[in-house]
């Protein structure tokens, strides 16, 4: 965990991250570095603290990773939640994803379909016989020359579930060290012009695996809600560099 980049990370104000509002639901945009709920070791805000300071009764319908950033839903009432949760439930929420993956790999409708065991303190694995099953469908989007943005689209909701399938594919996630994602260095792919200043260390060009939560729809009482994540600073720019340099 990048412990560093959370302590340096400046936490916006709540109602920045919001991209709807209505009298029952709120939907944010999350940065990286917060976690969605409290974790274990304690003391470190996160988004339900920052949603409940907004709004007393709010309450996260599901989580994400820490460092991944996008679309999370927030409800503002037991009602809500409840009827959010059981679209979860029923897996009648689409979620869509988006991942820089190391290597070029033409995905299309590669639907990854392995059990995924949760071993406790956030490690999970590939268990065939003690696994909860999980299903993935990858799409490629974009390819360069070293690297491939994906679109993942999971259909069960297991922890590190796009993370862990995309490495069963030899396709880590850039910056996952835990699943053996490298991250990307500027050197590496502008191979002229590049240089550093004596005794200076290289920083990737992103400090977190490169994950976002692009895109999610769901129906409430026959009501349709539908919403997309513009792209953080940090995964923005790692592509852009990966289109001037990489391409």
């Amino acid at each position: 965990m990048r412990e560093n980049e959370t302590r340096l990370f400046k936490f916006p104000k709540f109602s920045d991250l919001i991209v709807f509002e209505d009298d029952n639901l709120i939907v944010i945009n999350k940065p990286p570095f917060i976690a969605s709920l409290d974790e274990r070791e304690g003391g470190e805000i996160n988004i339900l603290r920052l949603a409940k300071k907004y709004y007393a009764d709010a309450q996260i319908c599901h989580r994400l990773d820490k460092e991944t950033s996008g679309l999370l839903l927030i409800a503002k009432n037991p009602e809500t939640y409840r009827s959010v949760s059981i679209e979860f439930e029923r897996r009648r929420v689409n979620k869509v994803y988006h991942a820089i993956i190391a290597g070029t790999h033409t995905f299309t409708d590669l639907k990854v379909e392995l059990p995924i065991l949760n071993q406790g303190s956030k490690n999970v694995s590939i268990d065939r016989a003690k696994g909860k099953a999980a299903t993935t469908i990858f799409n490629s989007i974009r390819y360069f020359n070293h690297y491939t943005l994906v679109e993942c689209k999971p259909i069960t909701g297991r922890m590190h579930q796009i993370r862990i399938h995309l490495a069963t594919q030899k396709a880590a996630i850039v910056g996952d060290d835990m699943y053996h994602g490298k991250p990307v260095y500027l050197s590496q792919i502008k191979k002229r012009g590049f240089s550093l200043a004596k005794n200076e260390e290289e920083l990737p060009i992103m400090k977190r695996f490169a994950l976002h939560s692009r895109y999610v729809d769901f129906t409430i009482d026959g009501k349709k809600f539908e919403f997309e994540a513009p792209y953080p600073k940090d995964f923005a720019t790692l592509l852009k560099q990966l289109e001037k340099f990489d391409s």
